[in-house]
């Protein structure tokens, strides 16, 4: 009895967590991407709304992909103060 009440537990809270983990912090709806590889074997996909450069997901032949974002819209990619880029990786997912 304790297993099943505490296997229902666990499901429930698996599937309490999932919900908007994938969403982007950008709107990328109706994007247009552009995909292209690399001569090292890295896959770019970049994101466009109205012709103007949102997100990058860079896919690296060997490890984990990492995002590029442009939040305020103005079409440079954001940056720190020390005029680079933050890249955000996808830690932990289902």
């Amino acid at each position: 009895m304790k297993t099943l009440m505490l296997a229902s537990l666990l499901l429930l809270a698996g599937c309490a967590t999932t919900g908007g983990a994938d969403a982007p912090p950008v709107d990328v709806r109706g994007a247009e991407v552009a995909e292209r590889t690399m001569d090292n074997g890295d896959m770019v996909q970049e994101y466009r709304v109205s012709g103007q450069l949102r997100m990058v997901k860079v896919t690296p032949s060997r490890g984990a992909p990492y995002y590029l974002y442009d939040r305020n819209g103005d079409g440079r990619m954001d940056n720190d103060k020390d005029s680079v880029s933050p890249v955000y990786w996808k830690l932990y997912s289902w």
